[in-house]
């Protein structure tokens, strides 16, 4: 592809049952002078919707026309997944679990196999974007490997309220992309099947903010965040200790503290209610949005700080800062 070109691809993968071709899409932007090579995707699990949103809006800005570089938008990874509002691939694999994967293996091995040598491999860095499962619900948050003090700095660039040192985990594609030396920060945001307007905003300010610091992207693309992100190391899960019908007190964005009351389970007669109290101090990053809850059921997800108030106000500043970012046009928003 020529300098200052765009196009859309098929990477060939299968053919279904049908006889129907599937392909990975890919789009790519070829910057008319030379720069680093980045990639965002969305979709890996394939109900998680709210990257294609973020990854067209970003297609959309005229802004590109000035990249320096290259620019690997993929979109969709799980077609099939998106195609049947499912996490998962048609083998009943976590495509997320998948990696390195395999010319040779199953299918969600060979997506993996295909989409980490011609996509992940050959970038300098990336944006994977992800939501919660379906019924749950995730503040915009930036999630990066432990003690990576530039990952560190590009996630703060990127401007999220919060975040998060995550290990990595076992056939993932961050895991997966360290070790074939391409640095991977992960976007995690809104729920499952679901549009979230503050959600998508952040994703495509952040990703922006981030292909600016890597001089992709002119100076005045796009405004610096304002607001500091929170910085947590760690995290835990409030699980449902027994089955029942949840009432819920805290939503996300809010700050806990040290024994606060986050829900009560009742049985259906109210006969039987059990407290569901915060370990330790944080900031509620992502719930459960289903009352009707099982023994073992992620209720509530907390980021440990200790002084979560504070950011709890900053959520605030930063949706309102995006409100009045004249790069989002009110008439296009459903």
């Amino acid at each position: 592809m020529a300098p200052g070109g765009r196009e859309t691809i098929g990477l060939p993968l299968s053919v279904l049952s049908n006889h129907t071709p599937m392909a990975l899409p890919v789009h790519v932007v070829h910057g008319a002078r030379p720069g680093p090579t980045f990639f965002v995707s969305a979709a890996i699990h394939g109900d998680e919707i709210i990257g294609v949103e973020v990854i067209r809006r970003l297609l959309a800005l005229p802004v590109l026309a000035k990249l320096r570089g290259t620019l690997l938008a993929v979109p969709i990874v799980n077609a099939f997944g998106f195609i049947s509002h499912s996490r998962y691939l048609p083998d009943r694999r976590d495509l997320n679990r998948s990696f390195p994967g395999s010319a040779r293996g199953s299918l969600a091995g060979q997506l993996a196999d295909l989409f980490l040598t011609e996509i992940v491999a050959p970038a300098d860095l990336g944006i994977d974007i992800h939501s919660a499962a379906v019924h749950r619900v995730n503040l915009p948050q930036i999630r990066i490997s432990p003690r990576q003090k530039t990952m560190e700095e590009l996630a703060t660039v990127f401007g999220p309220p919060v975040v998060l040192e995550a290990p990595l985990r076992d056939g993932s594609l961050r895991q997966a992309a360290a070790e074939v030396g391409t640095d991977v920060m992960l976007f995690e945001a809104g729920e499952g099947l679901r549009f979230d307007e503050f959600a998508i905003r952040v994703g495509v300010t952040g990703i922006l903010r981030v292909m600016k610091h890597l001089s992709m992207l002119p100076a005045r693309s796009v405004r610096d965040a304002k607001v500091p992100p929170m910085m947590s190391e760690s995290s835990y899960w409030l699980r449902a200790p027994e089955g029942g019908v949840l009432r819920s007190f805290k939503t996300i964005g809010d700050s806990v503290a040290e024994g606060d009351l986050i829900g009560i389970i009742s049985d259906p007669f109210g006969e039987m209610e059990t407290e569901l109290r915060a370990r330790d101090a944080g900031l509620l990053i992502g719930r459960t949005n289903l009352p009707v809850v099982n023994r073992g059921d992620g209720l509530a997800h907390i980021a440990r700080h200790r002084r979560a108030r504070s950011v709890e106000a900053a959520v605030g500043r930063i949706e309102a800062e995006l409100q009045e970012d004249p790069l989002f046009d009110e008439d296009e928003i459903i």
